[in-house]
């Protein structure tokens, strides 16, 4: 982790859980500032840790550039969608879809606020002026599948050893204890007409905490262009294969083979037949 100089804002609240367990954190990143905050990795890009209660790390995401020295970037491409930054609805989405998952007993993230700093920033040539809104909740590890390569082989194993507990049917391999919880997540999701939308080593914690949900859809929080909610339904299956490749990968890092049929059987166990799909 790469510690960063960050600078206290003002702010206001935009949303809050209904008992957050810490204070807001109205930080982003400055060579001026007397506060700090620490890097996970540079794959993240604009998330930080900002605190930790007990044993659970406060992170905090739209707060600057981890990778530049400048904090914020626009290319003009994507209108007010600027690196470093998260955009109002994306937080928005992610706060409330991500409370909605938590209520279904899949093990995520705990959304604490939505903040919008009281500080003006102007994008270039544009003549448009926004505020920095930045998504503060808490995990248990900080650490992403995919940022393996910013732990060494004891940093790892750290964060898996409390997956033995979740073992019930006495897997050999901690990735196959991966597959069965994660498998059993996207049963839940599934039945609840959830779509994810972005399963990948990158949202699933060293914890298997599923997180970053800026890109799902409910019942309750449907798409809002027509074209997308209409095929809502052929993208279901994408997310089985999605969920493998995760599994794969921690196969990978952990040094472990993969048997094939295992892992069928562990799908199966939660209602997910590849028969189905097979070309033959």
């Amino acid at each position: 982790m790469e510690q960063y100089r960050a600078k206290k804002y003002p702010y206001k609240i935009v949303s809050a859980n209904n008992t957050p367990d810490n204070p807001p954190y109205p930080l982003l990143k400055s060579d001026s500032g007397e506060d700090k905050m620490f890097g996970i990795s540079r794959e993240h890009g604009r998330s930080y840790i900002v605190g930790k209660n007990n044993d659970r790390h406060i992170i905090s995401k739209g707060n600057g550039l981890s990778y530049s020295r400048y904090r914020f970037l626009n290319f003009g491409e994507f209108g007010n969608d600027t690196f470093g930054l998260l955009l109002r609805e994306d937080a928005i989405r992610d706060f409330n879809i991500g409370l909605e998952v938590a209520n279904m007993g899949i093990k995520t993230n705990r959304m604490e606020y939505i903040l919008e700093i009281d500080k003006n920033l102007r994008i270039p040539y544009t003549g448009i002026t926004l505020r920095p809104i930045l998504l503060q909740y808490t995990v248990e590890c900080p650490f992403r599948i995919s940022d393996c390569l910013n732990l060494n082989e004891e940093g790892i194993m750290n964060h898996i050893h409390n997956w033995e507990r979740l073992n019930n049917d006495g897997y050999q391999y901690k990735h196959q204890i991966a597959a069965d919880v994660m498998f059993k997540n996207l049963r839940i999701l599934h039945d609840n007409h959830v779509l994810h939308n972005a399963i990948s080593s990158h949202n699933y914690t060293w914890a298997l905490e599923l997180l970053d949900f800026e890109l799902a859809r409910t019942p309750k929080h449907p798409y809002t262009k027509s074209d997308y909610e209409r095929h809502v339904c052929e993208f279901y299956p994408r997310e089985i294969i999605h969920t493998y490749q995760v599994i794969n990968r921690i196969a990978l890092l952990l040094n472990e083979p993969v048997d094939d049929g295992i892992i069928d059987l562990i799908m199966l166990k939660h209602g997910f037949d590849l028969r189905k799909f097979h070309v033959k």
